[in-house]
């Protein structure tokens, strides 16, 4: 996988929490749709690409980045190999490595067209080597749409039956092993309604999607530890994304629909998922959403303005505090198409980002990363003084060791006024 750093910084003095954007991806279409900052600082992405078999069919990959999105490994798992697998979510495991889902297409004599759709959890290791692979085949035609590791170790899926209303939840042990399964009937499935969950503090599940009834509203869905509903609530926009809060209730987004147009959506619930507040924010559509540090969220969107002006979509950031007011909102991209998928709190106070662009990179579809300050910013300005007499001291690493400026490796220049400038040779 090639890559393309855009954002060179210049920074007069020592500091962390600043921003680059990075296209990451070959020729053919790379798609950016799961990823989290990983215990080392770095980042872990998976998504799926193309130019298999016939050059139309899709593999899933893993790629690993270094906390610059410099790219440290990159390998591709096919699980058939004349049919499509796609990876949606990946989460590291408390061993260091990874855990992926999404879907594979394999052969079966009593579906239509002699195949079905089946979703599937693959173990790495920490360096994306295969440690296993597990399918799902329950009689039915249905995709992994998001991976939990469990308090116990094991892992937990949300998927959609393919076609239907239905929800399913698998749970896991850690080698992969089914424990249980549950169906829930009331979804909207189509494939760019995904279906979100997480494990919550009493050991249950929290799971949030798109409703059938009512058509394109939220349902949320709430159950015990062994996937038995609790209690299920119906929201009034289209759901994409929920994450318990520290207040014990949920935080969930989506978009409503105000005048015929759809708006980024944000709505807190209580314990029990009845509505406390909501708020829309214009944009089209809010895809992931999660608490920050001080209490507030971070929403990741579509806008409904285009940088280039030209009617195409980019990526909407928004941040609000704790009752959901807005305190700013940037958007990202260029003069092309931009998807926004997933976004976290990363651990300088600042944002990742991750979804796919065809403004920039090296064709198609490419993995767009955005790394930003606290204050949503990929770039800083700051006034040096430049004298006469200015003269380069010393060239460091960022922990301050001398070194020799390499490709692809961010280093540091040392002056004799005072002044500092971070910079990288790009390859």
């Amino acid at each position: 996988m090639k890559k393309l750093l855009i954002i060179l910084l210049c920074l007069p003095f020592i500091g962390f929490g600043q921003g680059w954007e990075v296209a990451l991806g070959s020729s053919v279409d790379d798609l950016g749709v799961s990823g989290q900052q990983t215990s080392d600082g770095g980042y872990i992405i998976t998504g799926f690409t193309r130019g298999f078999g016939n050059g139309n069919l899709y593999a899933i990959y893993l790629v690993k980045t270094d906390a610059f999105g410099i790219e440290q490994w990159y390998n591709t798992f096919r699980l058939s190999d004349s049919l499509t697998s796609q990876g949606y979510s990946v989460q590291q495991t408390s061993d260091g490595g990874y855990i992926i889902t999404g879907n594979t297409t394999i052969s079966n004599s009593t579906s239509p067209g002699g195949i079905t759709k089946v979703a599937y959890l693959i173990k790495t290791d920490g360096n994306g080597i295969e440690q296993w692979r597990k399918n799902y085949v329950l009689g039915i035609s249905y995709s992994g749409y998001e991976v939990c590791q469990t308090t116990d170790g094991g892992y937990i899926i949300a998927g959609l039956e393919t076609g239907s209303t239905i929800i399913i939840l698998i749970k896991t042990d850690s080698g992969g092993q089914v424990q249980w399964n549950q169906t829930f009937f009331g979804a909207l499935n189509y494939s760019n309604f995904p279906i979100s969950i997480q494990q919550t503090t009493d050991g249950g599940y929290i799971t949030a999607c798109a409703s059938n009834t009512p058509f394109n509203a939220g349902l949320l869905i709430k159950t015990d530890n062994n996937g038995i509903e609790q209690w299920r609530q119906t929201l009034a926009g289209t759901v994409y994304s929920v994450q318990e809060t520290n207040d014990g209730g949920y935080i969930v987004t989506g978009f409503i629909t105000v005048n015929g147009e759809h708006n980024c959506w944000l709505i807190k619930t209580d314990i029990s998922g009845i509505q406390q507040w909501a708020y829309n924010y214009g944009g089209r559509a809010a895809h992931s959403v999660r608490q920050t540090s001080e209490g507030g969220f971070i929403i990741l969107g579509d806008s409904m303005i285009s940088i280039g002006n030209n009617g195409n979509k980019d990526i909407y950031l928004i941040k609000t505090d704790v009752n959901g007011t807005e305190q700013w909102s940037k958007i990202y991209g260029g003069i092309g198409y931009e998807v926004a998928n997933s976004v976290q709190q990363i651990t300088d106070g600042g944002y990742i980002l991750i979804g796919s662009t065809n403004s920039f990179g090296n064709g198609g579809y490419d993995v767009y990363l955005v790394k930003t300050d606290g204050n949503g910013n990929v770039t800083a300005e700051f006034t040096i003084p430049i004298n006469s007499n200015r003269k380069l001291e010393k060239v460091v690493d960022i922990l301050g060791r001398d070194i020799n400026p390499e490709k692809n490796k961010p280093f540091i220049e040392i002056y004799n006024d005072g002044t500092v400038e971070k910079k990288i040779i790009i390859e």
